[in-house]
């Protein structure tokens, strides 16, 4: 774990790359006491060393299926239902934490790569067995910027510094052309890029992360807060792999790019 001191930092966004209906604005200064969170997303492999030391089966598992992107899917792959909304999700039987491509597929290829197929639930019993918690929304933020300043990444503002990828998003045309400059289709290892000015990994692109807080006040929300973007996000639909961008899942919410990290208080 890296430990975050304690301090103020502008939290939120309203530029030109913004979503005001995500609740990224207005822009504020939040206060944050001094607390710990994970270098990296929990890994496959911890993740299974919790569910080898407990028993516990995720939602995911419990249902028996979840959603995988369509891309990484065989081309003979049977035909499977998709969101309407987004065709680029497949219904898949079998797809968990343990296969998270479906049954073709095992994390044991992967081991440090992000656990995924994870719910709120699941993060949070995680975290529970590991004697932590998830971040809330603010720690996340103050922690994915590294201690810069109002920047749009965890390391300025240029999006490829040198023309050189400094995290795992989608490039090319969203959904069907990924040229994979940045080296991955899918996820990657955890510390697949260099670290914030804080030392942590991958705190955007690759897996959007749970966090504690609802995602709005509004009566009766049931969405919690998702940080990062991911490996799918995309500017011409989903410029979400910002500090600031936020989304909003409910709870039950499990698929193949929501992973987590865990916090922990500074005693």
């Amino acid at each position: 774990m890296v430990a975050i001191p304690a301090g103020t930092f502008l939290m939120g966004s309203q530029d030109e790359l913004a979503y005001p209906a995500d609740g990224e604005g207005p822009v504020r200064t939040v206060h944050v006491d001094a607390f710990w969170i994970d270098a990296r997303t929990v890994t496959n492999a911890q993740f299974d060393e919790f569910a080898a030391a407990t028993g516990y089966r995720t939602s995911a598992e419990r249902i028996g299926w979840s959603f995988v992107f369509a891309g990484l899917l065989p081309d003979d792959f049977p035909p499977t239902r998709a969101v309407a909304a987004a065709p680029w999700w497949r219904q898949v039987e079998g797809a968990d934490w343990r296969r998270p491509d479906g049954p073709q597929s095992t994390w044991e290829t992967r081991p440090d790569h992000p656990v995924i197929h994870v719910d709120r639930d699941d993060a949070r019993a995680y975290c529970a067995w590991a004697g932590k918690r998830l971040p809330t929304e603010a720690e996340w933020e103050r922690a994915a910027r590294g201690g810069l300043h109002a920047k749009v990444f965890p390391w300025g503002d240029e999006f490829e510094p040198g023309g050189r990828p400094r995290m795992n998003v989608w490039q090319g045309d969203f959904p069907d052309r990924h040229p994979t400059v940045d080296g991955w289709y899918g996820t990657c290892p955890v510390d697949a890029f260099e670290p914030n000015g804080f030392g942590l990994y991958n705190t955007t692109g690759n897996v959007w992360e749970w966090c504690e807080d609802r995602f709005s006040l509004s009566h009766g929300e049931r969405r919690y807060v998702t940080k990062g973007g991911s490996y799918l996000c995309h500017a011409s639909y989903c410029r979400r792999y910002r500090v600031a961008a936020r989304q909003g899942l409910f709870a039950d919410s499990a698929t193949g790019n929501v992973g987590f990290r865990c916090a922990l208080d500074m005693t």
